[in-house]
């Protein structure tokens, strides 16, 4: 395929063996809090990051350092998986749609197979009645749902160990849906974790419970949802006075309340 994206990574990256995990968000970004959690409580470094003409012209600026809109971040956790002993996470703050999904995975495949990766895990997250990329079967009866998706019988396995219910049915779109169908084909060691998320707002709870299936990869480093519970609180109560604020001041100009709401 011709003019594919450029994924570049430090040199210095020893990358052998390392597993990915792949952050491209979709519904209430969960994988955008998945990601920076990672990086920051495993105190990953920014080592690269993707080019493309066909991405937003924009940067991210974080204590005055620009950054990539996709960027490639990696360090030396201890995991609990055979073969892996380093981590790389792939952290985006766009959506990419339609054209650009299969080139961005043909680069990010071309790149992982020559840097010689170990295996590769998705974050994402669905929600039902929303206008979403992914089309899920939930038997579940709770919201909090997580489903998983395995590229071989392997990685299915590997769910299962986890105990990450495989999803029986369902359209998955976007870069998940992309990469996992060439995963497929390929037969790379590639896994996706879908968390059930509550469309209305950022949903730090459903990003939690992906934390707490990753800590059993990473038992000797402890990943502590609780923080991104107590988030989760501090976006609710903020959301609960901006709505009280909201129908107050829709009262005392006399109009009707029946259908005020932020979230529609």
């Amino acid at each position: 395929m011709n003019d594919l994206p450029l994924v570049k990574v430090d040199k210095s990256v020893e990358a052998e063996g390392a597993m990915v995990v792949s952050c491209f968000p979709t519904v209430s970004m969960v994988s955008n809090i998945v990601a920076h959690y990672l990086v920051e409580r495993l105190d990953l470094q920014f080592v690269g990051g993707v080019r493309d003409s066909r991405l937003p012209a924009v940067c991210l600026v974080q204590d005055g350092e620009p950054l990539p809109p996709i960027r490639i971040y990696a360090g030396e956790p201890n995991c609990s998986v055979e073969g892996c002993n380093k981590l790389i996470v792939v952290l985006s703050d766009i959506q990419v749609h339609g054209r650009l999904a299969l080139p961005l995975t043909e680069a990010l495949f071309a790149w992982s197979r020559d840097a010689g990766i170990g295996s590769g895990i998705l974050i994402d997250a669905f929600a039902h009645g929303v206008e979403s990329p992914h089309e899920l079967v939930d038997d579940d009866d709770s919201e909090e749902t997580i489903l998983g998706i395995g590229a071989t019988p392997e990685s299915r396995k590997k769910l299962e160990e986890m105990g990450i219910p495989l999803l029986k049915h369902g359209v998955v779109g976007g870069m998940t849906g992309v990469m996992m169908g060439e995963g497929r084909r390929r037969g790379i060691d590639l896994c996706a974790m879908l968390a059930e998320a509550n469309p209305a707002m950022p949903d730090a709870r459903a990003a939690a419970r992906i934390i707490e299936k990753l800590d059993k990869i990473f038992p000797n480093v402890k990943l502590d949802s609780e923080p991104l519970i107590e988030e989760a609180a501090r976006i609710e109560e903020q959301i609960k006075a901006m709505l009280a604020h909201h129908l107050s001041a829709t009262e005392e100009r006399g109009e009707e309340t029946g259908s005020s709401s932020l979230y529609g």
